[in-house]
């Protein structure tokens, strides 16, 4: 584990708890920046894994609220619904990414098709942002369970590349009658079981295969996406509600762009 394997896992983990729960695509921003600064992980694993640091940002962000849900589940039907309609949501990624995983990251993970989808993706966002949708929700309490599934379904898009599970999350939940602010919200909460699953699945897949260099790798990109992630959740709420997602959609739309002439130009 050399100084410059450091360095460039530091730079990925940064990236990856910047973006994560943002609508640009961690996963998408990794691969490029991976594959310009030359940082390859066997099966992409790293890149999974520390997503683990980004995931326990959330707990500690969320720690007291999702401690008064656990509470209020034995007698409070409202928190009863909220955390079934989250598993209800995490139910087709989990069905989708426990079948199809290995297929996607063999045909997808592929810088043309991030930069592909960054472009898309960030054009579907300034659309969304200037359209006048009917607001029927504006409490992720009030989400009902056939609308938690249908927004649920949106997030298996994210399993391409450069879709990005909030934006995905964000565009399902606002499509159906969510207000911005909640829209975010939801896809914070549900990012908790889909990232801690993707998690899993890898680590099983794939931990025979690390070495003692690839788990101090891992140990030093978690710590780092924790950090990044930390103050990225403590902003984005506010920052969605002020100003929407005018910004998030012109950096996909940059980042793509670049993307697309770095690699006719370097490969």
């Amino acid at each position: 584990m050399d100084a410059m394997s450091i360095a460039k896992a530091v730079v990925l983990a940064v990236v990856e708890g910047a973006t994560e729960f943002i609508p640009v695509s961690s996963t998408g921003h990794q691969l490029l920046v991976g594959h310009f600064i030359g940082f390859h992980s066997p099966n992409n694993t790293f890149e999974v894994l520390i997503q683990l640091g980004a995931i326990l940002a959330i707990l500690a962000v969320y720690f007291r609220r999702l401690l008064g849900i656990a509470f209020a589940l034995p007698n409070d039907p409202k928190a009863r619904q909220f955390v079934l309609g989250i598993l209800v949501a995490f139910l087709p990624a989990a069905i989708v990414g426990g079948l199809f995983s290995k297929v996607i990251k063999a045909y997808l993970f592929n810088p043309w098709i991030v930069c592909a989808t960054l472009v898309a993706g960030g054009l579907v966002l300034l659309v969304l942002d200037d359209t006048e949708l009917e607001v029927k929700k504006t409490d992720v309490y009030d989400f009902t369970l056939p609308m938690d599934l249908k927004i649920g379904i949106f997030q298996c898009l994210a399993m391409i590349p450069g879709v990005s599970r909030s934006g995905a999350t964000i565009v399902g939940a606002m499509l159906m009658g969510a207000d911005k602010r909640s829209a975010t919200e939801f896809s914070f909460y549900l990012a908790m079981p889909t990232m801690a699953g993707a998690f899993a699945k890898d680590l099983l897949d794939n931990y025979r295969n690390l070495g003692s260099d690839d788990v101090g790798l891992i140990a030093i990109g978690f710590v780092v996406a924790f950090v990044s992630a930390l103050v990225v959740v403590r902003t984005v709420l506010d920052y969605v509600s002020r100003h929407g997602f005018w910004l998030f959609a012109w950096w996909r739309i940059v980042v793509g762009s670049a993307g697309f002439a770095g690699l006719i130009i370097f490969g």
